[in-house]
């Protein structure tokens, strides 16, 4: 049963992912170069709001319910706003990147779009967020034990996993807008990019109780999905063509560069 849930989970949680990074970015390498710096920018993020976490924590030295809670609030927004920092930091590195890369190529344009270089640093953010928020989870899924044998809520481990698909895919849609509204000094969307990460985050507050903490989740990955569709260059008549196979240049081109 452990090894079902372990699995279960994993597959529920990364399942999308792999599927992405199989079909869109393996098989070239200057995409997969741009995955793992992104993974990387991600994970130096999550050293400073750790650093930043320690300090809080070790000034305060009180067990007090309320002050640790604040501190709990404190270090998530403290977190999202690194984050947010670190893709804008991201993008600009990827800008000066792309020009290198225009420079040395032969060809007039660049071998990768700056849209391109959004959904794959997105991704990168995705899947290192979402390795480090249910590694520990899917460890405990091995055993012993058995989730709700004390009165807990037996949906734990389930509810974890589809936060974290929740979390990776809102990291590639956050990443097309954000470096959309970077291109476009559009300030309104970079700051719906914040507040929509901050609410998402949020919501885990509300834990266990899943139902509404999923659901609201689910309704802003909807929301942020179809913003970065659109934003991608995205219509109507070009998915109803994908979905029915009929545009072989789609098909065919894997998203060249625009």
């Amino acid at each position: 049963m452990t090894a079902a849930v372990f699995f279960g989970c994993t597959c529920i949680a990364f399942g999308p992912a792999l599927a992405l990074y199989v079909f869109t970015i393996a098989s070239d390498p200057l995409r997969i170069i741009f995955l793992i710096a992104g993974a990387f920018f991600w994970l130096v993020s999550l050293l400073l709001s750790s650093l930043i976490w320690f300090v809080a924590v070790t000034l305060s030295s009180t067990k007090d319910e309320s002050v640790q809670k604040g501190l709990l609030i404190f270090g998530v927004l403290c977190s999202v706003i690194i984050q947010e920092v670190f893709r804008f930091a991201y993008y600009r590195l990827l800008k000066k990147a792309n020009k290198g890369l225009m420079t040395i190529s032969q060809e007039e344009t660049s071998p990768i779009s700056i849209r391109q270089l959004a959904y794959v640093s997105g991704l990168g953010f995705g899947i290192m967020s979402g390795v480090f928020s249910l590694v520990n989870i899917l460890s405990d899924s091995l055993g012993p034990g058995i989730v709700g044998i004390h009165g807990d809520p037996p949906q734990f481990f389930l509810a974890s996993a589809f936060m974290t698909l929740v979390m990776v895919l809102l990291h590639v849609f956050w990443g097309v807008v954000f470096f959309d509204a970077c291109e476009t000094k559009n300030w309104w969307a970079l700051i719906v990019v914040v507040v929509s990460h901050l609410l998402v985050s949020g919501l885990t507050f509300l834990n266990p109780y899943y139902k509404a903490s999923l659901a609201t989740s689910y309704v802003i990955m909807l929301f942020m999905g179809t913003w970065a569709f659109f934003t991608a260059g995205g219509s109507c008549r070009n998915l109803k063509r994908c979905l029915l196979c009929r545009d072989k240049d789609f098909l065919l081109s894997n998203q060249r560069a625009r």
